[in-house]
């Protein structure tokens, strides 16, 4: 069972969250941060074996996503850098404050690797673990993506966006329902060489560079998104911390495939015991 808990940021709007609580004497707390367009609830079987091992497990929906949308998502003015501003600080201050003895891990899927090097500190977090995380400029996508994000970024949300006031992925059957800050922002990022950093400029540039904490990076090679160049990319903008990356093959845990989305659900069981156990623990200084 997991707790909702409603969290009010500085921007005036709340996220939802939900608590996870381990029955054991807690190692630490993990916060699973989403993907773009990635229910937390889709984080739950994770998440359970997270307390399984020792650990509270919170999950949360960036504002205008899954539970955190209020009313209709074209009501949503938030961004992804207002994510990074002002959802995830307003997440670790939950934590800390509710946890403030125990040590916090950062898991950030996708995007939720990207938030570390946008918040405006770190400090709140002890350990850091990304999934899938890489830059989104569409020329360095895997193929799969790469055959068809110039169509994405090009024709269907220049002219899909102005007129619906909102991205309606559900409706046309690409991505999910996002925002207009959400979509437009990563549209301009993902023309870019230098995604966020070269669309943004300096002062991102240098919050990466801020990140003091190691980062353990785990790459999947069969992700039909995010290439390991992508990947590399992304992982070259934290200048300040060590970098250590593991890149996963399907057949390194008995699988015939893992891709982007999915490595949360139950079935692949093994690849946390086989990879997040040991991070888990290296970073209690087992």
């Amino acid at each position: 069972m997991s707790e909702k808990v409603s969290l009010p940021t500085t921007a005036g709007h709340s996220v939802t969250a939900r608590l996870f609580r381990t029955e054991q004497s807690p190692l630490g707390i993990c916060i699973i941060a989403p993907a773009t367009g990635v229910a937390q609830y889709l984080y739950d079987d994770f998440a359970h074996w997270l307390t399984e091992q020792g650990y509270h497990a919170l999950t949360f929906d960036y504002d205008g996503m899954g539970l955190s949308v209020d009313g209709h998502v074209r009501h949503s003015r938030s961004d992804k850098l207002s994510w990074a501003e002002h959802d995830c600080p307003a997440v670790l201050n939950y934590v800390t404050q509710t946890f403030p003895d125990l040590e916090r891990t950062w898991i950030g899927h996708s995007v939720g690797g990207h938030m570390l090097g946008m918040m405006p500190s770190t400090e709140q977090i002890d350990h850091a673990i990304t999934v899938a995380a890489g830059t989104g400029t569409w020329w360095y996508n895997s193929a799969p993506t790469k055959r068809i994000a110039w169509l994405l970024w090009y024709v269907l949300v220049p002219v899909i966006v102005p007129v619906m006031g909102y991205w309606p992925g559900n409706r046309i059957g690409i991505m999910c329902d996002m925002p207009k800050g959400v979509i437009m922002q990563w549209r301009r990022w993902c023309l870019r060489n230098d995604y966020c950093v070269g669309a943004e400029g300096n002062w991102l540039k240098q919050r990466f560079a801020a990140v003091r904490l190691p980062v353990r990076s785990l790459a999947f090679s069969d992700d039909e998104m995010m290439s390991l160049n992508n990947i590399s990319r992304l992982h070259a903008f934290f200048t300040g911390s060590q970098v250590e990356r593991t890149v996963i093959r399907p057949e390194d845990i008995g699988e015939r495939r893992i891709g982007h989305i999915g490595w949360h659900k139950a079935r692949y069981r093994w690849l946390w015991e086989k990879y997040f156990t040991p991070l888990l623990a290296r970073q209690k200084g087992a």
